[in-house]
């Protein structure tokens, strides 16, 4: 009848206007598998609560709604009378997730609560949410994938802007900046903040004894460590980021001790087996000179780990470019170039140093196995322009970038194009020999 289809109209509509996981726009670049994967594990260790628009995607809607019914369960023993706010992002969920198993009735009565509750508690603008609303995104955008960390980011500073010393927020926005920034560490304030609100954190401990020595603070950082293996030696993500701290120190026994022991915690962690690789890898480089016999038996223990990450992850292009390499050094170099060309093809959506990262992988490749140094310079060239055009995007007087591109320049044959980089560059550093050497040259050859 014309009312009934009238009333699944306006239920569409209404649907539309919920602030859920079906409408945060969350498909792009997201490794589905990888993604369940890592959400039972945040589920076992409690780490915000569960987003679960990838099973409806998975097209395991039954199992989405019995998550749904535990995510309130959990939200009610966890929150007693603050949970009415917090259930707006499950009852969002059921809403669409009835619409869209044709019980119109349930989807109705689940929009109805999100709207008692929004009367409730109001706002005060259309335009901003509940603080407890903007918590959930950002736990979502977090565990989705690289490519949403910074809006995770911007979804924490709007739940803190509103209720500055919930210790869940403070604790996931120290973690979002951890994995955002690439300079000086806004992070280490944060997680000195976040601490300061819940001492006993082992995972934040463990984060910022990893910040701490990057800056050569060892002694704290060492603390800190000792701290966190202390109340909770058996957290997969705690013995992830201390076996991180003792890798990044050289002391590869005892990193190797601890992601071994991480694992046996949380076996389908792409992270853990791509850690552990890259400790295999450094014994390999320390062998070679020591005792040759033993290098095949790291080069495999590392082609072992990285075959594992990248099956758990298969949108993990850095692992695989590692896994290319260790393949030619087995003089497989027919499968090195296929992985290499996987790569390439996905250039377009990888950010700029994983991009650069990249085209130096593929310049050793031909450099030091394909023994093609016309190529190796392609690649070579591609990662220094990009390293170039960054600086230049920060500070566009920066007589270094310009000089690069002008080396560039010239190592393609473009000798004019090269001058003119150069010529730029005495500009701003109007003394500097090097650049003025090379300009002389250039105008010599360009006669």
């Amino acid at each position: 009848s014309s009312s009934s289809s009238s009333s699944v109209c306006t239920l569409r509509k209404r649907r539309t206007q919920l602030q859920c996981h079906f409408t945060w726009d969350l498909k792009k670049d997201v490794d589905l598998k990888n993604l369940s994967t890592r959400l039972q594990d945040h589920i076992k260790l409690q780490l915000g609560h569960t987003h679960l628009s990838c099973m409806y995607l998975q097209d395991q809607r039954e199992e989405a709604l019995s998550l749904l019914n535990q995510s309130e369960e959990t939200i009610r023993e966890r929150h007693g009378d603050e949970s009415e706010r917090r259930l707006i992002v499950t009852y969002g969920d059921m809403a669409w997730l009835k619409y869209h198993a044709g019980d119109f009735a349930q989807s109705q009565s689940y929009c109805q609560k999100v709207e008692d509750i929004l009367v409730k508690y109001p706002t005060g603008s259309s335009a901003s949410l509940l603080p407890e609303v903007y918590g959930e995104q950002a736990w979502t955008y977090l565990k989705l994938s690289k490519s949403y960390y910074l809006k995770a980011v911007d979804s924490f500073r709007k739940a803190l802007e509103i209720q500055t010393d919930d210790i869940e927020w403070n604790a996931g926005y120290a973690i979002a900046l951890y994995r955002t920034e690439e300079v000086k560490p806004p992070s280490i304030k944060q997680l000195h903040f976040a601490l300061e609100l819940n001492p006993d954190d082992a995972v934040l401990q463990s984060m910022l004894a990893v910040k701490l020595g990057a800056y050569k603070k060892y002694e704290e950082a060492e603390c800190l460590l000792k701290k966190a293996l202390k109340t909770d030696p058996d957290n997969p993500h705690v013995s992830r980021y201390v076996g991180k701290y003792f890798r990044n120190h050289h002391q590869l026994d005892e990193s190797i001790d601890m992601l071994e022991r991480a694992l046996k915690r949380t076996t389908q962690s792409s992270f853990i087996h791509h850690q552990l690789a890259l400790c295999y890898k450094r014994k390999k480089i320390a062998e070679q000179s020591r005792k040759p016999f033993k290098v095949r038996y790291w080069r495999r223990s590392c082609i072992r780990e990285f075959e594992m990450a990248v099956k758990i992850k298969p949108s993990f292009h850095l692992a695989w470019a590692d896994l290319a390499l260790l393949y030619a050094e087995e003089r497989n170099l027919r499968r090195a170039e296929e992985i290499f060309q996987q790569c390439l093809l996905k250039l377009p959506e990888c950010d700029e140093s994983l991009s650069q990262a990249i085209h130096q992988r593929y310049g050793d490749f031909h450099y030091h196995h394909n023994r093609n140094e016309a190529q190796a310079i392609v690649h070579y060239t591609k990662k220094l322009k990009k390293i170039a055009e960054r600086r230049l995007s920060r500070n566009p007087g920066d007589g270094e970038a310009l000089a690069l591109l002008g080396q560039v320049a010239r190592a393609q044959g473009n000798r004019k194009k090269a001058a003119e980089f150069y010529e730029e560059a005495l500009n701003c550093d109007k003394d500097n020999e090097e650049y003025l050497s090379a300009l002389c040259e250039l105008r010599l050859e360009l006669q």
